[in-house]
């Protein structure tokens, strides 16, 4: 993987003043958690929610640790992270809340499709917001998520889909406007690749007349 995502410098100060600027995240029931045990991911969020030090992604990346330490969605051990670069996420996120036992439940990156993931890495971050160093950590989670056979926001351990469309646009808001139509994110991420390398595989006169409209535009439930 990248080394960029572990090289991330952790924020000054995160061990100073941490209950002070602390915020809860919105503790709900999952919509559609994705997994049998859902009850197990609402306590570990819960548990989760009262670290979180107020950044966007807290909420989403909570869903995520949530739904994968519960078995959950598809992502690979450590959110696809390498276990160096999951510490500081964190650390970033969550400061001083400490896991019982790691996010593993045994699943391994597919080495033969590293750089499928890279280029995914490569295009979200052409177009990061540059807020936070929390946007270099979703590019790779999400392009390990990319790797699932569900919805995305499925296979990221997210529990809507509003969710993915909101941290697309807040972590990669130039890329998020390009997907003017509400394309399904997995199926525009993978054809901004495919434009960029100027291979158009799809031959349909515009997406309104294209027999395959549904896959790409049809809701995710």
């Amino acid at each position: 993987m990248n080394g960029s995502a572990s090289n991330a410098a952790r924020p000054a100060g995160t061990h100073q003043g941490t209950h002070a600027r602390r915020c809860s995240v919105a503790v709900a029931a999952p919509a559609r958690p994705g997994v049998a045990d859902h009850v197990a991911v609402n306590a570990l969020f819960a548990k989760l929610a009262p670290y979180a030090t107020g950044e966007p992604n807290d909420q989403p990346f909570a869903c995520m640790i949530a739904t994968l330490c519960a078995g959950g969605g598809a992502l690979p051990d450590w959110l696809g992270l390498d276990p160096a670069a999951f510490g500081c996420l964190l650390e970033h996120h969550f400061s001083g809340f400490r896991l019982d036992s790691p996010p593993c439940p045994g699943r391994m990156p597919d080495p033969a499709r590293n750089d499928e993931r890279r280029e995914l890495v490569e295009l979200m971050l052409m177009d990061k917001a540059g807020d936070s160093p929390s946007e270099v950590w979703m590019a790779h989670v999400v392009a390990a998520g990319c790797m699932g056979s569900d919805h995305l926001w499925q296979d990221l351990g997210l529990w809507r889909r509003a969710d993915l469309t909101a941290l697309m646009r807040r972590n990669f808001p130039a890329l998020a406007a390009r997907n003017v139509k509400d394309m399904k994110w997995k199926r525009f991420l993978y054809k901004q690749l495919c434009e960029a390398e100027g291979i158009y595989v799809c031959r349909a006169p515009s997406c309104e007349v294209c027999t395959d409209y549904h896959a790409c535009f049809g809701p995710e439930y």
